[in-house]
Protein backbone atom coordinates (compact mmCIF):
# COMPACT_ATOMS: atom_id res chain seq x y z
CA UNK A 1 0.00 0.00 0.00
CA UNK A 2 1.34 3.46 -0.91
CA UNK A 3 1.56 5.92 1.95
CA UNK A 4 2.07 5.52 5.69
CA UNK A 5 0.48 2.64 7.61
CA UNK A 6 0.62 2.41 11.42
CA UNK A 7 -0.76 -0.66 13.21
CA UNK A 8 -1.28 -1.01 17.00
CA UNK A 9 1.75 1.16 17.72
CA UNK A 10 2.94 1.35 21.31
CA UNK A 11 5.88 3.08 23.00
CA UNK A 12 7.06 2.51 26.55
CA UNK A 13 9.84 4.52 28.17
CA UNK A 14 11.89 2.89 30.91
CA UNK A 15 11.89 4.75 34.23
CA UNK A 16 15.01 3.73 36.12
CA UNK A 17 14.47 2.74 39.73
CA UNK A 18 16.58 4.21 42.54
CA UNK A 19 18.51 2.01 44.90
CA UNK A 20 16.70 -1.33 45.24
CA UNK A 21 13.63 -0.12 43.39
CA UNK A 22 12.86 -1.99 40.19
CA UNK A 23 12.70 -0.22 36.85
CA UNK A 24 9.20 0.82 35.81
CA UNK A 25 7.66 1.87 32.52
CA UNK A 26 5.87 4.98 31.29
CA UNK A 27 3.42 4.27 28.49
CA UNK A 28 3.62 7.20 26.06
CA UNK A 29 1.41 6.02 23.19
CA UNK A 30 -0.80 2.97 22.83
CA UNK A 31 -2.87 1.23 20.13
CA UNK A 32 -2.18 3.88 17.47
CA UNK A 33 -3.79 2.88 14.17
CA UNK A 34 -3.39 5.38 11.35
CA UNK A 35 -3.22 5.43 7.56
CA UNK A 36 -1.93 8.46 5.65
CA UNK A 37 -2.35 8.55 1.89
CA UNK A 38 0.32 9.67 -0.55
CA UNK A 39 0.25 13.46 -0.90
CA UNK A 40 -2.04 14.00 2.09
CA UNK A 41 -1.55 16.83 4.62
CA UNK A 42 -2.34 15.44 8.08
CA UNK A 43 -2.05 17.35 11.35
CA UNK A 44 -1.76 15.77 14.81
CA UNK A 45 -3.26 17.58 17.80
CA UNK A 46 -3.57 16.57 21.43
CA UNK A 47 -2.95 17.63 25.04
CA UNK A 48 0.61 18.35 26.19
CA UNK A 49 2.45 15.13 26.96
CA UNK A 50 0.15 12.92 24.87
CA UNK A 51 2.97 11.62 22.65
CA UNK A 52 2.66 13.76 19.50
CA UNK A 53 6.40 14.34 19.17
CA UNK A 54 7.17 10.76 20.19
CA UNK A 55 4.92 9.50 17.38
CA UNK A 56 6.58 11.82 14.88
CA UNK A 57 10.07 10.70 15.96
CA UNK A 58 9.04 7.06 15.60
CA UNK A 59 7.86 7.73 12.04
CA UNK A 60 11.17 9.48 11.35
CA UNK A 61 13.05 6.46 12.70
CA UNK A 62 14.68 8.56 15.44
CA UNK A 63 12.86 6.66 18.20
CA UNK A 64 12.22 2.93 18.56
CA UNK A 65 8.78 1.54 19.34
CA UNK A 66 7.81 -1.17 21.81
CA UNK A 67 5.06 -2.93 19.89
CA UNK A 68 3.09 -2.76 16.65
CA UNK A 69 4.17 -2.10 13.08
CA UNK A 70 4.82 0.95 10.92
CA UNK A 71 5.36 0.99 7.16
CA UNK A 72 6.06 3.64 4.54
CA UNK A 73 5.13 2.60 1.00
CA UNK A 74 5.17 -1.04 2.11
CA UNK A 75 8.64 -0.86 3.71
CA UNK A 76 8.87 -1.40 7.47
CA UNK A 77 10.39 1.54 9.36
CA UNK A 78 13.26 0.38 11.55
CA UNK A 79 15.50 3.46 11.65
CA UNK A 80 16.30 6.83 10.04
CA UNK A 81 16.10 7.22 6.27
CA UNK A 82 16.37 10.11 3.79
CA UNK A 83 12.92 8.99 2.59
CA UNK A 84 11.56 10.69 5.73
CA UNK A 85 12.48 14.37 6.14
CA UNK A 86 12.14 16.10 9.52
CA UNK A 87 11.65 19.81 10.24
CA UNK A 88 12.03 20.79 13.90
CA UNK A 89 10.80 23.83 15.80
CA UNK A 90 14.37 24.93 16.63
CA UNK A 91 15.57 25.05 12.97
CA UNK A 92 18.60 22.75 13.60
CA UNK A 93 20.75 24.52 11.01
CA UNK A 94 24.53 24.30 11.01
CA UNK A 95 25.61 27.80 12.13
CA UNK A 96 28.98 27.56 10.37
CA UNK A 97 27.40 26.76 7.00
CA UNK A 98 25.72 29.14 4.55
CA UNK A 99 22.14 28.71 3.37
CA UNK A 100 23.40 26.90 0.28
CA UNK A 101 25.73 24.66 2.27
CA UNK A 102 22.97 23.77 4.75
CA UNK A 103 20.62 22.71 1.94
CA UNK A 104 23.41 20.83 0.13
CA UNK A 105 24.21 18.80 3.23
CA UNK A 106 21.62 16.04 2.73
CA UNK A 107 22.46 15.26 -0.91
CA UNK A 108 26.18 15.26 -0.04
CA UNK A 109 25.53 12.72 2.74
CA UNK A 110 23.74 10.56 0.17
CA UNK A 111 26.83 10.51 -2.03
CA UNK A 112 26.22 13.39 -4.45
CA UNK A 113 29.19 15.40 -5.68
CA UNK A 114 29.38 19.06 -4.66
CA UNK A 115 28.18 20.12 -8.10
CA UNK A 116 25.30 17.62 -8.04
CA UNK A 117 24.31 18.72 -4.52
CA UNK A 118 24.38 22.38 -5.55
CA UNK A 119 22.27 21.65 -8.63
CA UNK A 120 19.74 19.87 -6.42
CA UNK A 121 19.75 22.51 -3.66
CA UNK A 122 19.32 25.68 -5.70
CA UNK A 123 15.76 25.00 -6.97
CA UNK A 124 14.56 24.30 -3.41
CA UNK A 125 16.18 27.47 -2.11
CA UNK A 126 14.35 29.31 -4.88
CA UNK A 127 11.13 27.50 -3.99
CA UNK A 128 11.27 28.89 -0.43
CA UNK A 129 12.13 32.38 -1.69
CA UNK A 130 15.75 32.65 -0.49
CA UNK A 131 17.73 32.81 -3.73
CA UNK A 132 19.18 36.18 -2.69
CA UNK A 133 20.50 34.70 0.55
CA UNK A 134 22.38 31.58 -0.56
CA UNK A 135 25.68 32.89 0.89
CA UNK A 136 24.16 34.11 4.18
CA UNK A 137 24.76 32.38 7.51
CA UNK A 138 21.95 31.48 9.93
CA UNK A 139 22.82 34.33 12.32
CA UNK A 140 22.11 36.76 9.48
CA UNK A 141 18.57 35.44 8.95
CA UNK A 142 15.26 36.06 10.71
CA UNK A 143 13.42 33.20 12.40
CA UNK A 144 11.05 32.81 9.47
CA UNK A 145 13.94 32.70 6.99
CA UNK A 146 15.72 30.06 9.08
CA UNK A 147 12.63 27.89 8.99
CA UNK A 148 12.46 28.31 5.20
CA UNK A 149 16.03 27.01 5.02
CA UNK A 150 15.04 24.04 7.20
CA UNK A 151 12.14 23.26 4.84
CA UNK A 152 14.39 23.55 1.77
CA UNK A 153 16.94 21.26 3.41
CA UNK A 154 14.27 18.63 4.06
CA UNK A 155 13.00 18.89 0.47
CA UNK A 156 16.51 18.58 -1.02
CA UNK A 157 16.65 14.98 0.17
CA UNK A 158 13.54 14.39 -1.97
CA UNK A 159 11.78 12.42 0.79
CA UNK A 160 8.54 10.50 0.41
CA UNK A 161 7.16 12.18 3.54
CA UNK A 162 7.96 15.35 5.49
CA UNK A 163 7.47 15.37 9.27
CA UNK A 164 7.08 18.78 10.90
CA UNK A 165 7.21 19.21 14.69
CA UNK A 166 5.66 22.59 15.57
CA UNK A 167 7.82 24.29 12.93
CA UNK A 168 6.19 27.71 13.35
CA UNK A 169 5.70 27.63 17.12
CA UNK A 170 8.48 30.11 17.92
CA UNK A 171 7.45 32.70 15.33
CA UNK A 172 5.36 35.85 15.69
CA UNK A 173 1.74 35.69 14.49
CA UNK A 174 2.25 37.55 11.20
CA UNK A 175 5.33 35.52 10.19
CA UNK A 176 3.54 32.34 11.20
CA UNK A 177 0.51 33.14 9.02
CA UNK A 178 2.74 33.99 6.08
CA UNK A 179 4.72 30.76 6.41
CA UNK A 180 1.53 28.72 6.64
CA UNK A 181 0.53 30.08 3.24
CA UNK A 182 4.04 29.46 1.87
CA UNK A 183 4.01 25.90 3.18
CA UNK A 184 0.70 25.21 1.43
CA UNK A 185 2.08 26.63 -1.82
CA UNK A 186 5.19 24.43 -1.54
CA UNK A 187 3.11 21.37 -0.63
CA UNK A 188 0.81 21.90 -3.62
CA UNK A 189 3.82 22.25 -5.94
CA UNK A 190 5.81 19.33 -4.53
CA UNK A 191 2.88 16.92 -3.92
CA UNK A 192 4.66 15.39 -0.91
CA UNK A 193 2.99 13.84 2.10
CA UNK A 194 3.18 16.03 5.22
CA UNK A 195 2.52 15.06 8.84
CA UNK A 196 2.40 18.20 10.94
CA UNK A 197 2.35 18.50 14.75
CA UNK A 198 1.02 21.70 16.33
CA UNK A 199 -0.73 23.04 19.43
CA UNK A 200 -2.63 25.60 17.33
CA UNK A 201 -6.17 24.59 16.40
CA UNK A 202 -6.41 27.52 13.97
CA UNK A 203 -3.23 26.38 12.20
CA UNK A 204 -4.46 22.79 11.97
CA UNK A 205 -7.80 23.78 10.42
CA UNK A 206 -6.17 26.20 7.98
CA UNK A 207 -3.56 23.72 6.72
CA UNK A 208 -4.90 20.19 6.89
CA UNK A 209 -6.74 17.65 4.80
CA UNK A 210 -7.36 15.77 8.03
CA UNK A 211 -6.81 16.34 11.76
CA UNK A 212 -5.93 13.48 14.11
CA UNK A 213 -6.90 14.13 17.74
CA UNK A 214 -4.93 12.17 20.34
CA UNK A 215 -6.10 11.43 23.87
CA UNK A 216 -4.08 12.27 26.98
CA UNK A 217 -1.21 9.95 27.87
CA UNK A 218 -1.01 7.22 26.87
CA UNK A 219 -1.89 8.83 23.57
CA UNK A 220 -4.20 6.99 21.21
CA UNK A 221 -6.41 8.21 18.37
CA UNK A 222 -9.54 9.82 19.82
CA UNK A 223 -11.01 11.02 16.52
CA UNK A 224 -10.11 11.78 12.92
CA UNK A 225 -11.67 14.93 11.45
CA UNK A 226 -11.63 15.40 7.65
CA UNK A 227 -11.59 19.00 6.45
CA UNK A 228 -13.43 19.13 3.14
CA UNK A 229 -13.11 22.89 2.66
CA UNK A 230 -11.53 24.05 -0.60
CA UNK A 231 -8.30 26.03 -0.55
CA UNK A 232 -7.44 28.87 -0.27
CA UNK A 233 -9.29 28.93 3.04
CA UNK A 234 -10.77 31.90 4.83
CA UNK A 235 -10.25 31.73 8.61
CA UNK A 236 -13.53 33.61 9.20
CA UNK A 237 -15.69 31.17 7.24
CA UNK A 238 -18.50 29.59 9.35
CA UNK A 239 -17.52 26.06 8.26
CA UNK A 240 -14.00 26.59 9.60
CA UNK A 241 -15.33 28.03 12.86
CA UNK A 242 -17.53 24.94 13.28
CA UNK A 243 -14.53 22.62 12.86
CA UNK A 244 -12.43 24.71 15.26
CA UNK A 245 -15.19 24.47 17.87
CA UNK A 246 -15.42 20.70 17.43
CA UNK A 247 -11.65 20.30 17.77
CA UNK A 248 -11.50 22.53 20.87
CA UNK A 249 -14.30 20.51 22.49
CA UNK A 250 -12.44 17.25 21.79
CA UNK A 251 -9.19 18.66 23.17
CA UNK A 252 -10.95 19.89 26.31
CA UNK A 253 -12.45 16.45 26.92
CA UNK A 254 -9.02 14.84 26.35
CA UNK A 255 -7.45 17.19 28.90
CA UNK A 256 -10.21 16.52 31.45
CA UNK A 257 -9.51 12.80 31.16
CA UNK A 258 -5.96 13.29 32.50
CA UNK A 259 -6.62 16.08 35.05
Amino acid sequence: MAGLKIENLEKKFVKKGKGKEEDSFVLAIQDIDLNVKDGEFVTILGPSGCGKTTLLRIIAGLETYSDGNIYLNGEKITGPSPKRGMVFQEYSLFPWKTVLENVMFGPLMQGATKEEAKTKALPYISLVGLSDFINSYPYELSGGMKQRVAIARALANEPDIILMDEPFGALDAQTRNNLQKELLRIWQEEKRTIIFVTHSVDEAVFLSDRIIILTGRPGTVKKEIPINIPRPRDRTRPEENAIRNEVLHLLDSARCAID
